[in-house]
This record gives C-alpha cells, sequence and structure tokens, in this order.
C-alpha cells in the first residue's frame, strides 16, 4: 500500500474501511479498553476518523465507549473503547487423552465461564466425547449471565493431533483411540451438531493444541510482541507449535510441528506412532513415571516427583536428571533449527522446568553451534494450563476480527436453524 497526501493508491475506500475497522477491533481484543488517543496514534489516523470506526463498530455490537475512570489535565477526556466481552463470545474447546475442557471466552480474551472434566487415561471414542462437549456447552449456554443479545461469535476447538488445514480432517491421533479418531471430520462434526442442538451457526475451526497454544502466548501471553519463538507442549505426547517472522509454521497441509516424532534413539522403546526412539518416549508423562519408579499414572504425579526431587528425594532428583537430559537434547535440535528467540515449555514440561532449566541451558550453549542459541529465552506460559484454551477461542475469533461488519452481516443474514434448544 503506497500513499502520499492523503491518497491511497491500489486499495479501494472500502477495502481501506474494512482493514481499519479490522486493525481498531483487534487492537481493543488484544489490548482491552483502549482510549480513542491512544488509538488515534497507534494506528496513525485522525480522531475524527476514528471516531468514526468505533461508531460503526459501537452500531454493530462489538464495542461500546466509556468515560475513563480518571481524567487529568485540561480539555476533554479522550473516551475509551471497551471490547463487549459478555455480548460477544467464542465457545473454545480443548481436547486431550484424559481430560475435556470447554469455555465460553468473551471478546478481549476473557474465560467468562468455563466447564472441565478429567479422568483416567483411556482411548475414550470421538461420541463419548463429542458427549461431554454437548453437555457442557447446553450449560455455557444457559447460564443467567449471558445478557439478552449476546451471540456466539466462533467455535474453536484444541486436539493433540495433526490437523489439515484445508478442512480441519484429523488425520493423525497417535495418543488417541486411533481407529476411531483418525481421519475424522471434527469441524463438520461439531458444526453440524451445534446447529442441530443449540441453533449455533458460528464457523468452527479446529487446531493443534501446540499450535494454538503457540498463537495464545504471542496474542496475549509471555510472548507478546515476540516474532519468532517455540512453543512444546507435553502429556503422553509431544508437540511443538512454531512461529517464524510473526507467521505461524503449519508446514504444506498443516502437520509441522509433531517434534514428538524425531526419533532421538534408534533403539528406544516403541512409539504409539509405529516407530522407535520417538523423543516423546523419552520425555512424555509415561516415561517420566518410569523413571521415578511410579506407575499409578495420576494426573498429580508429574508435579510430585518434581516436589521430591525439590526436597532433596535422590530416587526423585537422578530421574528429573535423566529426563532433563533427553529434554535437552530435543529442545538443541530445535533451536539449532529454527533459532527462535524463545522457547516456552508448557503442559507438563511447565511442571518439570524449574528442575531441569540449568541442563537445557547448559547444553544448548554447548558445541560449535552454541552462538546460534545463546539468545534464546526458555520460559513457561504466561497464560498456565489455558494457553491451549485461550489459542483455540483467538483462532475461533479470527473471522470476526478480519471483517467485523461483514462477518455480522453475514450472521444476521443466515436462515433461522431447524431446532434450538436453550
Amino acid at each position: 500500500m503506497r500513499a502520499r497526501k492523503g491518497f491511497t493508491y491500489g486499495v479501494t475506500q472500502e477495502e481501506l474501511r474494512r482493514h481499519n475497522l479490522s486493525t481498531l477491533l483487534r487492537y481493543v481484543h488484544q489490548h482491552g479498553p483502549t482510549s480513542r488517543a491512544v488509538l488515534t496514534a497507534s494506528m496513525n489516523l485522525n480522531r475524527s476518523t476514528i471516531g468514526a470506526l468505533t461508531a460503526d463498530l459501537s452500531s454493530a455490537g462489538l464495542v461500546e465507549e466509556e468515560l475513563p475512570g480518571q481524567h487529568l489535565g485540561a480539555g476533554r477526556p479522550s473516551l475509551v473503547v471497551v471490547p463487549r466481552a459478555a455480548h460477544v463470545y467464542a465457545l473454545a474447546y480443548m481436547i486431550g487423552v484424559d481430560f475435556v475442557v470447554a469455555a465460553r471466552v468473551g471478546l478481549g480474551g476473557q474465560v467468562l465461564d468455563r466447564r472441565e472434566l478429567y479422568r483416567p487415561r483411556g482411548d475414550y471414542d470421538l461420541e463419548d466425547v463429542m458427549g461431554h462437549l454437548e453437555r457442557f456447552t447446553g450449560e455455557l449456554l444457559s447460564s443467567e449471565d449471558i445478557p439478552p443479545g449476546a451471540f456466539c461469535a466462533g467455535v474453536g476447538a484444541a486436539v493433540p493431533a495433526a490437523v489439515r488445514n484445508s478442512d480441519g480432517m484429523l488425520r493423525f491421533v497417535p495418543n488417541m483411540n486411533w481407529d476411531d479418531w483418525g481421519d475424522a471430520p471434527l469441524g463438520d462434526i461439531l458444526h453440524r451438531r451445534l446447529v442441530e442442538t443449540f441453533g449455533i451457526q458460528a464457523p468452527v475451526a479446529v487446531g493443534n493444541d501446540a499450535d494454538l497454544g503457540a498463537l495464545a502466548e504471542r496474542t496475549r501471553g509471555v510472548a507478546v510482541g515476540c516474532d519468532d519463538l517455540v512453543y512444546i507442549v507435553g502429556e503422553v505426547g509431544v508437540g511443538a507449535g512454531v512461529i517464524a517472522g510473526g507467521e505461524a509454521m503449519s508446514g504444506h497441509d498443516g502437520y509441522a510441528g509433531e517434534v514428538g516424532h524425531m526419533v532421538v534413539n534408534p533403539s528406544g522403546r516403541l512409539c504409539r506412532c509405529g516407530a522407535r526412539g520417538c523423543w516423546e518416549t523419552e520425555i512424555g508423562e509415561p516415561a517420566i513415571l518410569a523413571a521415578a519408579g511410579h506407575a499409578d499414572g495420576r494426573r498429580a504425579t508429574v508435579a510430585e516427583l518434581v516436589a521430591e526431587a525439590a526436597a532433596g528425594d535422590e530416587k526423585s532428583v537422578r530421574a528429573l536428571e535423566h529426563i532433563g537430559g533427553w529434554i535437552a537434547l530435543g529442545v538443541a535440535n530445535i533451536v539449532t533449527v529454527f533459532n527462535p528467540s524463545m522457547v516456552i515449555f508448557g503442559g507438563l514440561f511447565g511442571d518439570v522446568f524449574p528442575g531441569i532449566q540449568g541442563q537445557i541451558r547448559t547444553n544448548l550453549l554447548s558445541g560449535s553451534l552454541g552462538v546460534v542459541r545463546e539468545g534464546v529465552r526458555l520460559v513457561t506460559p504466561g497464560l498456565g494450563a489455558d494457553s491451549t484454551l485461550i489459542g483455540a477461542a483467538e483462532k475461533a475469533f479470527e473471522p470476526l476480527l478480519a471483517d467485523p461488519l461483514g462477518f455480522v452481516s453475514a450472521m444476521a443474514a443466515m436462515p433461522a436453524p431447524s431446532s434450538r434448544v436453550p
């Protein structure tokens, strides 16, 4: 886009207006309540244009304006633009091998309501998980906290799977019931059931859990402003979300980041993917528990192991050192390949990170490629265990943020579904 003396070449006025509406709404979505003065400065537009854009978004029910809580100095106070979090929300789902989480997330990123189910590990089939999501959704939508006129702007689901970019198809789900989950059109299934049961016509987006964790941390977590990062998440399996040059690296079909299945020990354990010695067989939760002599598989066991090691228990200390060596090996390889400025350790790696960060740092700085690795920051998620859930909501909001007025108009023009259950 080239501009000179107020004229823009190659872009129509409508396209420019759509771009500016998107930029403004995205700003208040990510930063929260923002004064018109700040928006004017950050978007490099004049006050009257900001006022007109805000009026359009307000008329569409997406934002509202308030007087600032405090005003210092002379002159008329600048109105504050606030996202209408209670009125515009996304449904976010997080599916794991032993848990299901559903939440209603308001525009602006606040979790307004949530439901959770944690249970023993098992190969739960797709219909079982869909049943829980449907029940949770009904509870979320029947809340008395939802004001009249509120609407669902999108639905996002995070899954520990290789998800095809083009249609949200689950192509590789090694740590769940493969016969039932493999090649499942999860997006289509969710959309159909949400329309039929609840009358929700909003678009549905499905993404890999690590990719969505990386998105959330860069949008509103520890990596805000970071253009090159790797988000590593682990439970039973291990995956990574990669952002390079400010853009998500998804690969040809969307399957990039399956770092848990890079072979690090050819003579190691057989992996559920069929290969031997995958990284996740050496650092996933079963490997951590086995190294410490635990076999009960309780969710709290890894945290307890870390606490025991911190208290000086020799067996736990040795187990963490053993696992830390394998984690350090894989992280060094990842950093060498992608040269990120930040590596975020999510899931169970956030629990073990305090006890192994010294090993990882030492391994990163060893060898002739230490210069490539020396500037990387090693951190845990700013959003804690909710990174993936918030990432699912961010993906759900994207169509609205990309074209606010066009999206609202399209949603209003949709025919009413035949069935609505509160």
